[in-house]
């Protein structure tokens, strides 16, 4: 155990998120989320809901200040009636680790999410969020 460490990191993530640099990004996949399809890398958090790994990410880790939006979340399907609470959930925390709050969090098209986590992240989480819409996409900053 080591001070100051959120207690449902596990290890390997904490490498990962030394390891990555200024403009980094990881992607935290709900249940749903086909992170071996678009992962490079994939570490199972299955016991855990999206909020709180990206409350103790977001403890460690900061965002990108030079991007207007660095996180980003999966836009709802048009003509799919779910409804997506979880998102304010989002809100809040990163506001609580951020100070542009919402302001910091966007939305992309369901396939240019999935191209992007392909092509950008150093890492794919896989939760086990019931949650729909509940992918999320993390820039790294600098200290």
């Amino acid at each position: 155990m080591l001070k100051g460490i959120p207690a449902i990191i596990p290890p390997e993530l904490l490498m990962v998120m030394a390891e990555m640099g200024h403009g980094d990004e990881l992607t935290i996949g709900d249940a749903n989320f086909p992170g071996n399809t678009f992962g490079r890398r994939v570490i199972r958090m299955d016991g855990h809901g999206v909020p709180e790994i990206l409350d103790a990410i977001l403890t460690l880790m900061p965002l990108d200040k030079y991007v207007d939006k660095p996180v980003l979340l999966m836009q709802v399907v048009p003509g799919d009636p779910v409804k997506t609470p979880i998102w304010d959930t989002y809100k809040d925390i990163v506001a609580k680790h951020d100070p542009r709050g919402a302001d910091a969090v966007d939305n992309i098209e369901r396939f240019a999410f999935y191209d992007r986590v392909r092509e950008h992240s150093t890492v794919v989480i896989m939760s086990g969020e019931k949650a729909v819409y509940a992918n999320v996409i993390l820039k790294k900053g600098v200290i």
